[in-house]
């Protein structure tokens, strides 16, 4: 496939992933494309389907599956989330580098296509200012936080993993972990803008 490659976003909630996106999209809004989720949860307040997610029935979402449309997918919390290649395939045809902000069981799927990404893993500085953050956004119960605190646990074991990522980077100073992502997509964002004047 030519044109940019596919940025693949990973790390546990509340690392500051979309922080970190919506500067780049900002600096570099018409270069970079978020490929849309697919999900069979209801929509929340003030979601769109088609900018949010693409909110789904799990027939409709399954027989997606089955029939190979999804790049990844995974079950949480008793829904579907899953990215379809559809969708990646129209943000690259707009010559855009494609970003799947996904997790760790997607990562992994991903490994198995052809879509060759560049993988990066967000990190908090520790799990005990991921713990302070998530607190902070008043949307989590008890029980909600023990299970995200419990799955950052898990990622932040993971992405140790030799091979599995090919830049961590550690948040805990915005503007430097902003750099840092900047600079491992130098590349791709030349290509993205030669293609874009040409």
């Amino acid at each position: 496939m030519s044109g940019p490659r596919p940025v693949v976003l990973s790390g546990p909630s509340g690392a500051g992933k979309s922080t970190l996106l919506k500067r780049l999209f900002q600096e570099h809004g018409s270069i970079f494309g978020f490929s849309v989720s697919h999900t069979t949860r209801d929509p929340r307040p003030g979601e769109e389907n088609g900018k949010d997610y693409y909110f789904v029935t799990r027939e409709a979402m399954q027989k997606d599956i089955a029939a190979g449309g999804f790049i990844e997918h995974a079950e949480f919390s008793g829904n579907l989330y899953g990215t379809s290649k559809a969708a990646v395939q129209a943000v690259q045809a707009m010559n855009r580098i494609c970003v799947l902000d996904v997790d760790l069981q997607g990562v992994r799927n991903i490994k198995k296509t052809d879509l060759r990404p560049i993988y990066i893993f967000v990190q908090p500085p520790s799990l005990d200012v991921l713990e302070q953050r998530l607190r902070q956004r008043g949307t989590e119960t008890e029980e909600s936080l023990a299970r995200r605190l419990a799955a950052a646990r898990a990622d932040v074991e993971s992405c140790k993993e030799q091979g599995l990522f090919d830049l961590v980077i550690i948040n805990d100073n915005l503007d430097e972990a902003y750099q840092a992502l900047k600079e491992a997509l130098s590349e791709e964002i030349k290509k993205a803008q030669r293609t874009s004047h040409s």
